[in-house]
């Protein structure tokens, strides 16, 4: 999902970096010190989830357990990803610095809002069944996102656009697979994780 520098307009790129530090401000503003050391963890998950990507387009296609990070840390998915993109930019060369913002905005905007839709039905259906919504709402919400960042830098990204949208599905199956039966397992060995406020 790393749109890469030279590809989306100024104008998108400038209200999306404006999005990110506001979001980033309410992360750290909500990440508590008990908090931190799972916020450490998922940001190894996500770091290393997204490092095994193919490319597709513009984009890239791979895993980033961003309905995870939504469902356990709400509002810190913000600075978890936008430190797991800087590093790959960084010494990965995925993405790249001046789209920081957008790329960040486009995964963890997708997990706040997939955490406040989905977590208060932990409680009321299988969680497995959350995980799964979770990991399949998030990667669909952030192939949504790149799309729209695609198409609205110019039309001539509407195939991109679409080639992303159609090439997320498989992902977003797969992801909703994997997070429901994490999610699953939590609440049976560490329930503490889940059911904090965030």
């Amino acid at each position: 999902m790393h749109i890469v520098d030279g590809v989306i307009s100024m104008p998108v790129l400038a209200a999306n970096t404006v999005i990110a530090v506001i979001g980033c401000y309410l992360g750290m503003k909500h990440l508590k010190d008990s908090k931190i050391p799972q916020a450490a963890v998922m940001t190894a998950c996500f770091f290393v989830a997204s490092l095994v990507h193919v490319p597709v387009g513009p984009s890239s296609v791979h895993l980033i357990f961003n309905g995870l990070l939504g469902l356990l840390l709400g509002w810190s998915a913000f600075p978890i990803v936008l430190i797991g993109l800087l590093l790959q930019a960084v010494f990965f060369g995925f993405g790249g610095l001046t789209v920081l913002g957008l790329n960040a905005v486009n995964i963890a905007l997708p997990a706040v809002i997939i955490g406040f839709a989905l977590r208060p039905m932990i409680k009321k259906i299988p969680p497995i069944i959350v995980g799964f919504l979770s990991g399949f709402g998030a990667v669909l919400l952030t192939s949504l996102f790149v799309a729209l960042s695609l198409t609205l830098s110019g039309e001539v990204f509407l195939n991109s656009a679409a080639l992303v949208l159609a090439a997320h599905l498989p992902v977003a199956i797969l992801e909703g697979v994997i997070c429901g039966y994490i999610l699953h397992l939590l609440l049976k060995i560490r329930p503490e994780l889940v059911v904090q406020r965030f």
